[in-house]
């Protein structure tokens, strides 16, 4: 199996344990006569199952993350370490150029304070743009390895 079909069930054992929560909420319980939706013992039966499944799925993927060398050599873990970093650093520099830019004050009449960018927005905006490129570039890198690298089972 690829490291990308391991995500996407890995993604799917998500979205199943909190579907199988709200279930397991549902009909934990009941008013007297009557039934429960659905058996809330067997649900969260089931809930621990698909549990332990994306545990194992989860270890696979950080086993193959820490070991796979990818394009520019170090491992994939690295990768999305950069990647993660590349996104925060991105979100500061337009959040510092948007309040320096006064991105949203209006200044309504004349006799009132005039402000001053205490930054360089321009440059601010033109180190984002690089930042967005460089994190296409690593999430391409990281979207092809995770089609070419196969996973390590346990």
């Amino acid at each position: 199996m690829k490291l990308a079909e391991a995500l996407a069930q890995r993604a799917a054992a998500v979205r199943q344990v909190e579907q199988l929560r709200s279930r397991v909420v549902g009909s934990a319980r009941f008013q007297e006569g009557e039934e429960p939706a659905e058996d809330a013992a067997e649900v969260l039966a089931r809930t621990e199952e698909t549990l332990d499944e994306l545990e194992r799925l989860i270890r696979q993927i950080n086993r193959t993350n820490s070991s796979a060398i990818v394009e520019g050599g170090g491992t994939l873990t690295d990768a999305l370490a950069r990647r993660d970093v590349l996104r925060l650093r991105h979100s500061v520099v337009t959040t510092a150029a948007d309040a320096a830019s006064g991105r949203g004050a209006v200044r309504q009449l004349r006799s009132e304070l005039r402000m001053f960018s205490a930054l360089p927005v321009a440059e601010l905006r033109a180190r984002a743009d690089l930042l967005a490129k460089e994190i296409r570039e690593v999430d391409t890198l990281i979207q092809r390895a995770n089609w070419e690298i196969d996973l390590i089972e346990d």
